[in-house]
């Protein structure tokens, strides 16, 4: 992270203000609407949401929406949907999901979900839930980890996964798991969490919580490894999670998990920052940071989940992951299997989304919002 100059954002805030108090209240950033593709009015996917996170603290959270059915990539939908919203979308959008005929968009900082209307983005209902991180859902049930407390507090407690009820919309159990949990992924009728302890390093958690969906009670705990962060099914029976490593001697790492059993039973020595399972293929990308050396590494590499062994062949093959800088984001649509991924750039300034056809070629890009980052496939 750049060090941050605070006086000069604090004399350009004051100036900001000293301008707004003489004018009208600022109307909210238009959509912005491009024709990208060519239209497809018999698509099965209809198209697909991307959050874009924006930086803390500058409520610059946003929405775009690519629609297979028209060609048009709609930039910023919420706040030109939602005028009366004051603030738009919030501060980081932090994952997004689609549950019947309603988009869930998690919003960390500004501590809700918003629940919108899936074909027109116009909010219905919004729950707040403190420190709020991802969303699964099953059997009319959206969960929500949340890692409670306040942001970046090392004393902040144990962090639970909230229960929501899709037709009521209204909270109806929460269980208490490990610290600072992360993604989820529900497999039978168990829940499993990341939890990272990402808030308290070199003193981080390292287990997954295994949730029994029909009492909501934590079952176990796996012990995995440290700092964990995604959580990812495949239709064996196994999740793959993450372990981010702490940044200095201990490198990121991804395992398998049988939940069978509820044991660990691989374990890869490679980092990934990201995965997304389609089929018997699992596609990611590493991007690790190291205070030792001050760089980063970055890896694009694809992995059979039948057999759990790492394939030779890429899914960007035509050379244009040299110009994404920072990878942050990765789908894959399920029909034509194109692979999207996204680059945060500077994490200031609009990303690109950037689609490959199944030989790894280049496809298409679009510029996004400011650190596009989660992806949802609308049927």
């Amino acid at each position: 992270m750049k060090k941050i100059n605070h006086m000069k954002y604090l004399l350009l805030g004051c100036i900001i203000l000293s301008y707004s108090a003489c004018r009208k209240d600022a109307k909210p950033i238009p959509e912005q609407d491009k024709s990208l593709l060519p239209p497809d009015p018999t698509a099965v996917v209809k198209g697909f949401y991307l959050l874009n996170e924006g930086n803390m603290n500058m409520n610059k959270a946003s929405l775009d929406y690519l629609d297979y059915t028209t060609g048009q990539y709609r930039r910023n939908i919420y706040n030109q949907t939602n005028p009366d919203v004051t603030k738009g979308l919030g501060d980081v959008g932090n994952d997004i999901g689609i549950y019947g005929s309603k988009v869930y968009v998690v919003v960390n900082v500004s501590n809700k979900v918003e629940i919108l209307n899936a074909k027109t983005g116009k909010r219905i209902s919004l729950i707040n839930i403190d420190n709020c991180r991802y969303v699964t859902f099953h059997n009319g049930k959206a969960y929500v980890s949340a890692y409670l407390g306040k942001v970046g507090d090392p004393k902040a407690p144990n962090g639970a996964v909230n229960e929501i009820d899709t037709s009521t919309l209204q909270i109806t159990r929460k269980v208490t798991v490990g610290r600072q949990p992360e993604e989820m992924a529900i497999v039978g009728e168990k829940l499993y969490v990341a939890n990272s302890g990402g808030y308290s390093p070199p003193n981080y958690e390292r287990t997954v919580s295994v949730i029994d969906l029909p009492s909501f009670k934590e079952l176990k705990r796996i012990d995995v490894a440290i700092n964990l962060d995604r959580v990812k099914a495949d239709k064996y029976g196994d999740i793959y999670v993450t372990s981010r490593g702490d940044y200095y001697s201990i490198p990121s790492k991804l395992f398998v998990i049988d939940t069978k059993t509820d044991q660990v039973k691989k374990q890869f020595d490679f980092g990934v920052s990201n995965l997304w399972i389609d089929g018997d293929i699992a596609y990611m990308y590493g991007y690790e940071y190291n205070y030792n050396t001050n760089s980063n590494t970055t890896t694009y590499s694809m992995l059979n989940v039948k057999d759990e062994t790492v394939l030779n062949t890429k899914f960007i093959t035509d050379g244009t992951e040299t110009q994404i800088k920072v990878p942050y984001g990765i789908a894959v649509n399920p029909v034509t299997k194109e692979v999207l991924v996204t680059d945060a750039k500077d994490y200031v300034t609009p990303g690109t989304l950037y689609c490959f056809d199944p030989s790894g070629k280049k496809k298409w890009s679009v510029v996004a919002g400011d650190i596009p980052a989660h992806f949802a496939f609308a049927y």
